[in-house]
């Protein structure tokens, strides 16, 4: 990894939400490291601010990203707070696993409603600063399954590939002013996939399935949105970033079925 600039984004307001822990808490630690003034957005109060004292220039805020009048007030003090409002980090998210047809309407609209629609609550309260300040830049987080969905993860699956499709509109219609972007994380190790952590043995089929053969790190999925954010990117936009270690490139059943043929047929 090369080094940081620590003057990226010097003179830069950010907001990361779901910064509290995992994705969310490294990359606002990135875009501090790279001279950005940093919101620290969760629900969790306490773990917001333990980010955010850890940075220069950083404040902590309370906020449930599916309270639209809470967002508001969010973007209202970050804005009044560093007079610039210029890079947006929508991370916070919110996992299941379970049938479809065993999602009753409340957990439904829970994973919408915190993925999605706390996604567009953001986009929509920071854009009009960015658009009157003739700068901007936008990362959202969706995740590999918003691309291919899995098995027993259909509301937070449909709730992903909204995002994907609400970042190439927000692209569309506000560029050249505001870049829009999203990254894809596959398997990466934060309290979202503690389980797999509590019990190794679980992600090993999948291990076997990822090119590079591990789970991710979160400082490797907040390099990426740390350069989607910067002017490195400034010719990219409406773009989903996959960080995946390759997951997504075996087809699933086939390529197991093809390595067994190959190792049959040349006498491996």
């Amino acid at each position: 990894m090369s080094a940081i600039d620590p003057q990226e984004f010097a003179g830069r307001g950010a907001i990361v939400t779901g910064a509290a822990s995992g994705i969310g808490a490294t990359t606002a630690r990135r875009l501090a490291a790279g001279g950005a003034r940093v919101a620290v957005l969760d629900r969790d109060t306490d773990g917001a601010r333990t980010v955010a004292d850890a940075l220069d220039g950083a404040i902590a805020i309370a906020c449930d990203v599916r309270d639209t009048a809470a967002v508001d007030a969010a973007v209202t003090t970050a804005v009044d707070t560093f007079g610039d409002l210029s890079l947006l980090v929508n991370n916070a998210g919110l996992g299941d696993l379970r049938p479809l047809h065993t999602v009753d309407d409340k957990l439904w609209h829970r994973l919408l409603d915190v993925n999605l629609t706390g996604t567009f609550s953001m986009m929509r309260a920071v854009l009009p600063h960015m658009t009157a300040a003739g700068r901007g830049a936008i990362v959202n987080n969706a995740s590999l399954s918003g691309l291919a969905p899995t098995r027993n993860e259909a509301a937070y699956s449909a709730a992903k590939a909204g995002v994907i499709a609400l970042t190439k509109s927000g692209a569309l219609e506000y560029g050249p002013v505001v870049r829009v972007n999203c990254v894809a994380p596959g398997f990466v190790a934060t309290p979202l996939t503690g389980a797999f952590q509590q019990m190794p043995e679980t992600f090993d089929p999948i291990r076997d399935q990822i090119p590079l053969h591990r789970m991710g790190e979160a400082d490797e999925v907040a390099e990426v949105i740390a350069f989607l954010c910067s002017d490195r990117a400034s010719y990219v936009t409406g773009q989903t970033l996959v960080v995946d270690g390759g997951l997504g490139l075996p087809q699933s059943g086939t390529d197991a079925a093809l390595a067994k043929l190959f190792a049959a047929f040349s006498g491996e």
